[in-house]
């Protein structure tokens, strides 16, 4: 089958975007291969969002983009626009990323293969300066990790109505971590997965420290209550028990002292060696320590917070 004969969906959702909307609706109109509708869901923003979307639609009718206003988080959202779209391939993204011009091209070619049911995709890292591109390295996930058992970002993936609706679609409890319960559903179902790293996506990354603060705490917190433990989260509550473990200790023997300042330049050292290969600038033997220690305090409380909520919620 031809990409240009596979009728397929973009699913995407929206709430205050109105700063992003227009480059993400501007990188649609140059895609290789369109898509046959454009769904967005708006969860009624607030902002100018619904008119510089409505002003697109009137300036580009041949895209056939349909704008729907349901309120709710974005797995809401998400399902509500694929519910409504007509095709039995969904292509799904974030509106604050950008398209790379093949990539709906990318993101549904493996469905010549008719036993393929989900496409996972690849997102890159928007950065202007060495602050985001050391941020780049704790957000995404570097090319040479990635693998066959990479589970996609909503950012970038594509999938079969039918295994979306198998599976009980995106949890709706959930508005950050939701689109990897929903990617690791797909594999539990053995829905069959291609992994494609040309269907790219460019992701915008964070400004600050107190952004990425946020940032980490958010997707923790979704963590948490989704009761999903990334690899590297059993470690990081170790390092927090065994800091807190010497830090008491040193108050009874000042030797522990100097071994809590040892293991500490070593924790520094290890955050450094870990990721600078992919920032190489000087100032990211200021900022890889920094995030590290962001990271760890808000992945820590984050998960702590969003795991003791699963419960309450229940």
């Amino acid at each position: 089958m031809a990409n240009s004969r596979i009728k397929a969906s973009l699913v995407t959702t929206v709430y205050n975007e109105e700063d992003s909307i227009g480059d993400f609706l501007n990188s649609i109109r140059p895609q290789t291969i369109k898509p046959s509708e454009i769904i967005i869901v708006d969860a009624d923003s607030k902002d100018k969002t619904q008119e510089i979307i409505r002003k697109f639609i009137k300036g580009n009718k041949k895209l056939n983009i349909k704008l729907f206003i349901k309120r709710g988080n974005r797995s809401i959202g998400r399902n509500e626009g694929i519910k409504k779209a007509k095709n039995e391939i969904i292509a799904v993204t974030d509106v604050g990323c950008i398209l790379s011009k093949n990539w709906f091209e990318e993101i549904i070619k493996p469905f010549k293969n008719s036993k393929i049911d989900v496409v996972a995709g690849f997102y890159e890292p928007l950065f202007e300066n060495t602050f985001q591109k050391s941020l780049s390295t704790y957000t995404c996930v570097m090319r040479d990790e990635l693998s066959e058992d990479f589970l996609p970002s909503s950012r970038s993936i594509s999938f079969k109505k039918t295994a979306w609706k198998k599976v009980g679609g995106y949890p709706e409890n959930l508005n950050t971590c939701e689109d990897l319960v929903f990617a690791s559903k797909l594999k539990e179902y053995g829905f069959k997965f291609s992994v494609n790293s040309g269907a790219v996506v460019n992701w915008p990354q964070r400004k600050n420290i107190l952004e990425a603060f946020f940032q980490f705490y958010a997707y923790a917190l979704g963590d948490g209550k989704a009761h999903y433990f990334r690899r590297g989260t059993p470690f990081l509550f170790l390092r927090f028990f065994l800091l807190l473990a010497l830090i008491v200790l040193s108050l009874r023997d000042s030797s522990i002292f100097y071994l809590l300042i040892f293991l500490t330049f070593l924790y520094m050292i290890w955050s450094i060696f870990k990721n600078y290969k992919y920032v190489k600038k000087s100032l990211a033997f200021i900022y890889l320590p920094l995030l590290q220690i962001t990271s760890d305090i808000a992945v820590f409380f984050g998960t702590s917070i969003g795991f003791i909520k699963s419960f309450k919620d229940n």
